[in-house]
């Protein structure tokens, strides 16, 4: 084989279409849009459009509403925190806190705050300041003989 011989496999480079170029081309004047309409003209949009009948989308009955004030609280299970104390990434000594939870890996980001729920059991005393905890998490951390502080949540000191 010599360099000047190299050539593509046939049909692995095929060249673009020439539309809008006289009728002999094949792809002359209407240029592969077919006839008239508003989709033979540039800038259709008509998503979810039915032809002038109403739309399902408001047909169909409006429900519930989006709270705009809601806060998103990351949920962590005490089995979660557990399985990161005993595999060293989480210091059960010092105050934990969002910041060290998302150090360790333990959560992704904070969003509005952390929630710890009672999933599972802790055998370690921690020290915990969160936004916020389920009254039988609470129990099972002081049951361990650590301490959990529930921190006031921006905007929420407002409302109380």
């Amino acid at each position: 084989m010599k360099l000047n011989e190299i050539t593509d496999n046939p049909g692995a480079r095929q060249s673009r279409k020439r539309v809008g170029r006289g009728i002999g081309s094949g792809l002359g004047k209407t240029g592969g849009r077919g006839g008239k309409g508003q989709k033979g003209r540039s800038g259709v949009a008509i998503n979810g459009f039915e032809g002038g009948q109403m739309p399902i989308h408001r047909r169909m009955p409006k429900r519930g509403f989006n709270n705009i004030f809601r806060k998103e609280y990351v949920a962590v299970g005490l089995n979660r925190l557990q399985q990161y104390v005993d595999s060293g990434k989480l210091d059960a000594k010092g105050t934990i806190t969002a910041d060290t939870l998302k150090a360790a890996g333990v959560i992704k980001s904070a969003r509005d705050g952390v929630r710890i729920l009672n999933n599972g059991e802790i055998k370690v005393a921690l020290n915990l300041e969160v936004a916020g905890a389920s009254r039988t998490a609470v129990e099972a951390i002081e049951k361990a003989g650590g301490s959990i502080k529930i921190l006031v949540v921006k905007g929420e000191a407002e409302a109380s």
